[in-house]
């Protein structure tokens, strides 16, 4: 008897634990709860912690209750000037009635996303088709940020959610576009690099042509000066001479003698064809320096 009491122990332990997912159910402080019956919904009013449920009947459709990221596939917009930009936006959500949520939407987290895109990206066009370039990218980026925000949240607030904010990560141009933007880009620089280059060759055509001037007359200065020194020392030698000459005239004359054979006989091949009582020899026949006697 006691084998019986243990195995229809045992089987109501196991039917128990097989049907408590059935029976019981928590919501935790991440979550969001709507319980339904027959598929229409009974209660959404939840706090964390651990409820009942009739199974079978009630079934309990749980979501995030976290702040969720939409990252919006990039879109192709068009601006006031009738120019093409490929946009990337991203869109931060997060459920805030999560019955209405679940009756619009089937609870379905991807289509509540779908819908928030189109109304952002159609939001977009729209801001986007009354700007410039310029104003989009930097003079009125964030009332355009503002402005996608308020007018998703109209959209947001029917699904049961809340848009937290609108951003724009990138703004790009198309590649046909870009390519004929990098080509008058690189046209531009090359412009202005020859302008630059043209200027240069002029300042140093000028610098090379005052340099040349500055050197020729520095040359024609430094010419006349060598001519004004040299000039002076010739006259102080010829005056030197001069009064040399005057004190003893006959070493003068043995002097020069001297220097002129030094000069005119500086190699050992050197030959001079001349009378033996010519003037150049008469230090060579005499000490004093007498003329040369004829034999």
């Amino acid at each position: 008897m006691s084998t019986i009491k243990i195995q229809l122990f045992t089987i109501v332990i196991i039917l128990l634990t097989a049907l408590a997912p059935q029976v019981f159910y928590t919501v935790n402080m991440m979550e969001k709860a709507v319980l339904l019956q027959f598929k229409k919904v009974q209660r959404s009013d939840y706090e964390p912690g651990l409820y009942f449920k009739i199974p079978f009947i009630e079934e309990v459709k749980k979501f995030d209750k976290r702040t969720l990221a939409l990252d919006a596939e990039p879109e192709r917009f068009i601006t006031k000037e009738k120019k093409f930009l490929i946009v990337d936006s991203f869109i931060m959500w997060r459920i805030e009635d999560e019955e209405k949520y679940f009756t619009t939407t089937g609870g379905d987290e991807f289509a509540a996303q779908r819908l928030l895109a189109q109304k952002v990206n159609a939001g977009l066009r729209d801001e986007f088709g009354l700007r410039t370039i310029k104003e989009v990218v930097s003079g009125e980026r964030r009332e355009v940020m503002n402005i996608l925000r308020d007018q998703a949240n109209q959209a947001a607030s029917e699904l049961g959610a809340k848009v937290v904010d609108v951003r724009i990560k990138k703004i790009d141009l198309p590649d046909e576009v870009s390519d004929s933007v990098f080509d008058r880009m690189r046209s531009e620089r090359k412009r202005v690099a020859n302008d630059l280059r043209s200027q240069g060759a002029e300042v140093a055509e000028q610098i090379r042509a005052d340099a040349d001037r500055q050197r020729t007359e520095i040359l024609a200065s430094a010419y006349r000066k060598a001519q004004e020194i040299r000039g002076e020392g010739d006259a102080t030698a010829a005056e030197t001479y001069a009064k040399a000459y005057g004190k003893n005239e006959g070493f003068f004359r043995l002097y020069r003698s001297l220097e002129a054979y030094r000069k005119t006989f500086q190699g050992y091949g050197d030959v001079m064809v001349l009378e033996p009582d010519s003037e150049f020899f008469r230090y060579f026949n005499s000490p004093v320096g007498l003329p040369a006697v004829t034999q």
